[in-house]
């Protein structure tokens, strides 16, 4: 009797065990998560997963959250480690990352990282963290690099809007992560870029100062032509969006009505256009400008798509800096400078989500009209402290000698920056001339009186915004980079290029991740009064319950014993 029951324990030993592989190998294979927080942080979108499991071949992340950095970059270097590990789960194998010190050194090179990041226009964050000795300045590289095919995909993964870490600009930077590394990956993984086409003829500048804009944001991500609007025939459909930068010449109607037909028939236009004549160059120079009218001859195409833009100047308390000789002696000093206005984002839309300060110069207002069937979205507008003055208006140098009068500056939110979706109507409904029908059936084209389809296009009133300056020697430095204070401690990178890439990036691509965009995370701050009032309960609570459960399953399985053994006696 005593062998049959060691032989049926052993059994039942192996079964369990047997039982309990089972269960381990099947876990292995076959698991599941589940999200439990209300904003669904670890829950991926349907696009970025379809996008994992169609990727081929393994795509690699290094990520520069490494090092002796402040907690609230070490938690977004833990946020990123958990994106991209839920992108593990989806994607296997084919995803593999690491977490590198931006200080060392590239494996077989003398170089280290940082001094590459910065050519791939991944910029460091220079940090003001609190020590116990003070404030100390720091560089933190917030930043990836995606490797797919001998390929690489620079990825920042924060845009904070002052240079002290802001917990919320930090959870904000966290409820972005899935896009960015996904778009990354969408984007290094792409057979075929999309094109766009970059409007010239018409003033636009092709200088140095769209260097960023060319180098670092349209040719790493898209097939880019240029088109003469003046010389070359209708906009081919293949552009997928258009990009009109600062013309300075006014445009003709065979111009007006390329641009009007390439809408009609699905086109998506970026407008970045200053309808003032106001330069940097003449303030230096005679330190007064006049600001007048450039007359573009857009004002009724703008109309009849939906927007007015305005012949004024926003001014806003909220602004970027400028050198001033204050006292006449030469001794010049930073001065806020109302005519460049900083804005900051109204997170209403996936372009301008969780999106940092964006820098204006001399910006035009915008008003919204009535377009059927049109809809429109502010994107960015001017702080609660603003105004606008109409023009023609004398510029001078000499109004930051004294303080502005905060009094003139009462009006909030002028809107600079539109969204505009749906169908539009054509400018020439009901209007097109026999030299224009001409010039259409000559490049074989039928004239298209409205859209058979929606689209999308964006009005900025600046078009400064998606430009760089140009420092001593030629050298161009970034877009939203402040020449006079580059390369300084007070040196700022506002989000110019993150707008710009964001509304690019909107209107090309169709896959989807701007749900993931449009995420955002809530910040729970711990209730103070409440913590201090509850603070001797749950240490209670954590310090003895553990003990208490332990004493209880002691107690438990003694007497558990004892009554096994009370039966086998009897």
């Amino acid at each position: 009797m005593a062998f049959k029951k060691q032989y049926d324990s052993r059994v039942g030993v192996l079964i369990i065990g047997f039982f309990l592989l089972l269960l381990n190998w099947a876990a292995s294979v076959w698991h599941t998560r589940v999200d439990f927080t209300s904003e669904k942080r670890f829950t991926l979108s349907e696009a970025t997963k379809k996008l994992l499991k169609k990727t081929e071949g393994v795509v690699q992340v290094q990520v520069f959250l490494k090092g002796n950095l402040p907690s609230g970059f070490k938690q977004l270097g833990k946020s990123t480690e958990e994106m991209l590990q839920e992108f593990k789960e989806v994607a296997g194998n084919k995803i593999e990352y690491h977490f590198i010190s931006p200080d060392e050194k590239i494996p077989g090179t003398g170089t280290s990282y940082a001094d590459t990041l910065g050519a791939m226009g991944l910029y460091p964050i220079n940090l003001t963290s609190q020590v116990e000795q003070g404030q100390q300045q720091q560089l933190v590289y917030p930043a990836a690099l995606i490797e797919y095919n001998n390929l690489l995909m620079p990825v920042s993964l924060y845009q904070g809007k002052t240079p002290l870490i802001n917990f919320q600009e930090l959870s904000s930077a966290a409820a972005l992560l899935e896009y960015k590394l996904a778009d990354g990956i969408s984007k290094i993984t792409i057979n075929e870029k999309p094109v766009v086409a970059f409007a010239i003829g018409n003033g636009e500048p092709e200088d140095y100062s769209t260097y960023d804009l060319v180098q670092n944001v349209l040719k790493p991500n898209y097939t880019l032509f240029t088109f003469n609007l003046k010389t070359q025939p209708l906009l081919p459909r293949e552009f997928k969006v258009l990009l009109v930068v600062k013309p300075t010449i006014p445009f003709g109607d065979d111009e007006k009505l390329k641009l009007d037909q390439y809408v009609m028939n699905g086109g998506k236009i970026i407008w970045f256009v200053d309808r003032l004549n106001a330069e940097m160059d003449s303030l230096q120079i005679k330190n007064e400008v006049i600001a007048y009218d450039r007359n573009l001859n857009l004002s009724d195409l703008f109309f009849r798509y939906g927007v007015r833009q305005n012949p004024d100047l926003v001014m806003d308390l909220q602004c970027d800096q400028l050198p001033f000789d204050v006292n006449g002696n030469g001794q010049f000093e930073l001065l806020p400078w109302n005519y460049f206005p900083v804005f900051d984002s109204k997170n209403n839309h996936p372009i301008n989500r969780n999106l940092g300060f964006v820098v204006g110069r001399f910006v035009n207002s915008i008003d919204t009209v009535e377009a059927p069937g049109i809809k429109k979205t502010v994107l960015l507008s001017s702080s609660a402290n603003a105004r606008k003055i109409g023009t023609p208006a004398l510029i001078s140098g000499k109004e930051n000698v004294n303080a502005p009068e905060d009094d003139n500056f009462k009006t909030a939110n002028i809107p600079v920056a539109v969204l505009l979706e749906g169908k539009f109507r054509s400018l020439y409904a009901n209007r097109l001339s026999q030299s224009m029908q001409d010039s259409l059936v000559k490049y074989n084209a039928q004239y298209l009186p409205e859209n058979i389809h929606d689209t999308k296009m964006i009005m900025v009133a600046d078009g400064d915004i998606p430009l760089n300056a140009v420092i001593k020697g030629g050298q161009p430095i970034a877009m939203g980079l402040n020449p006079y204070t580059y390369g300084t401690q007070r040196e700022f990178m506002f989000a110019n290029r993150e707008f710009v890439i964001n509304c690019l990036e909107f209107l090309v691509n169709e896959n989807g991740l701007s749900e993931a965009r449009a995420k955002d995370f809530v910040v729970r701050l711990l209730d103070i009064k409440k913590v201090k009032e509850e603070k001797i309960f749950w240490q209670a609570i954590n310090t003895a319950l553990p003990i208490l459960l332990v004493i209880i399953f002691a107690l438990f399985f003694t007497w558990m014993r004892k009554r096994k053994y009370a039966k086998t006696r009897a």
